[in-house]
């Protein structure tokens, strides 16, 4: 070779008389081995190795014929893993070589590089938005606060890049910040979701949650309350008013709300029959069986896991029931349809500013629609019926574990009646 010809030195650049010549800077140049011979598919550019290959685009399907920047997961100074430019050519080699294994097992490499998990998150959440069928805007509403979280957790870190220890950092995180072991859980769940609709549309090959342990939490024993505090709401909402426990004059109490029937009617309801606050609001008239004693919740299929179920009447319920339909508009299908509803039959979308305005007035402050469904489950308890049978009713999947957990706080006086049923002689011998 001649000495102004030049020879490779495995960047890229060419060595002229021991000096480096920069004209070939930023171009693809073949990798060679310790013989000088061309790699074949192996390139060299700035340094940084390439492998040219068949890629896809998850996005379109399209394949074509790239160059994809080799990568190597290093650990980093604390201890994580994440990925590098291979620098050397042994390291590019085995790269390569594993980069070939996959194009043969029909595992090809991205043509665009994977996006940001802050990125991604807006993506997954218009895609369910837009699907028919798909998740509710309240179920999307909860994943949004989970994901705003991760997002503020991860900052900028791209798919690829979510390992174990960035999702043990946040549980550390969340707990000691009083977050419960059952949020953690919630939105462990919420990332895999996510990282799930990456791997369906070929961003990820396996999740970095995989085989990770739920943390373990105990269940709240709520406080039970009674018949009284929710016909105390009630009549809140017609007028009277509380101070320090006592009613005060009628004409202090204030005006009342002007929904306050449908307002107490919504809050009664709730109370004998155990159903939840948005599923309560979209009860048609055609849900209440009169021949069988029936009132089916979900049956619009929006229910919390999309199935409906069937409540037995009881007498309150049945009572109830029988009330509202006396005083049911003629022009709607709806048990609580919406004042402004026009020409268009409509249902109310929400009482929470009644709420807010009842329970003042009433002084208690921590009062929320989801107590009635707990007095409801307690009352149930309570009454001797069995845990499966309640389940049924509230529309828990399990069982009745849920309700052996977290509704089976009984009242203390409840607890002194049933042990004096506890009867000794039973299986005795003697009379």
């Amino acid at each position: 070779m001649k000495p102004d010809e030049g020879a490779s030195n495995g960047t890229g650049a060419t060595e002229v008389n021991g000096l480096t010549r920069s004209h070939l800077h930023g171009t693809y140049q073949r990798a060679t081995d310790s013989r000088k011979r061309p790699i074949r598919g192996l390139w060299i550019r700035n340094g940084k190795y390439y492998a040219r290959l068949t890629v896809q685009d998850p996005a379109t399907g399209r394949k074509q014929v790239s160059r994809v920047r080799l990568k190597q997961e290093v650990e980093g100074a604390n201890g994580e893993m994440k990925l590098e430019d291979v620098m050397s050519l042994a390291v590019a080699q085995q790269v390569f070589q594993k980069l070939r294994t996959q194009r043969d097992d029909k595992i090809l490499p991205t043509l665009k590089q994977t996006p940001k998990f802050s990125e991604y998150v807006e993506r997954y959440l218009e895609f369910h938005k837009k699907v028919k069928d798909g998740k509710r805007p309240d179920t999307l509403e909860t994943e949004r606060s989970h994901l705003n979280a991760w997002v503020a957790h991860l900052g900028e870190t791209r798919l690829n890049q979510i390992n174990r220890s960035k999702i043990n950092g946040f549980i550390a995180k969340r707990q000691s910040d009083g977050v419960s072991g059952r949020t953690v859980n919630l939105a462990v769940t919420v990332l895999r979701n996510v990282l799930n609709h990456a791997i369906d549309e070929n961003w990820l090959k396996s999740l970095p949650t995989e085989n990770l342990r739920p943390l373990k939490w105990t269940p709240k024993k709520r406080l039970l309350v009674s018949a009284e505090e929710i016909e105390r709401v009630c009549g809140a909402a017609f007028a009277p008013a509380y101070l320090q426990g006592r009613l005060i004059k009628q004409n202090e109490a204030g005006k009342p709300l002007k929904n306050a029937q449908q307002f107490a009617d919504y809050l009664r309801l709730m109370a004998y029959c155990g159903s939840r606050m948005s599923e309560t609001l979209r009860l048609k008239w055609t849900d209440v069986d009169w021949k069988n004693q029936q009132l089916t919740v979900g049956s619009d299929g929006l229910a919390k896991n999309h199935k409906s179920r069937v409540v037995d009447f009881n007498p309150k319920l049945q009572a109830h029931l029988k009330e509202m339909e006396k005083r049911r508009p003629p022009d709607t299908d709806w048990l609580f349809p919406s004042p402004q509803r026009g020409v268009q039959d409509a249902a109310s979308k929400t009482f929470r500013e009644s709420l807010l305005l009842a329970r003042e007035k009433a002084k208690m402050p921590k009062f929320g629609f989801h107590d009635c469904r707990h007095y409801f489950i307690s009352m149930c308890v309570m009454s001797g019926i069995d845990y499966m049978t309640i389940a049924r009713w509230v529309g828990h999947q399990d069982g009745g574990v849920l309700i052996g957990k977290v509704y089976g706080h009984l009242s203390n006086e409840h607890a002194k009646r049933q042990a004096q049923r506890i009867d000794f002689d039973v299986g005795s011998e003697h009379p």
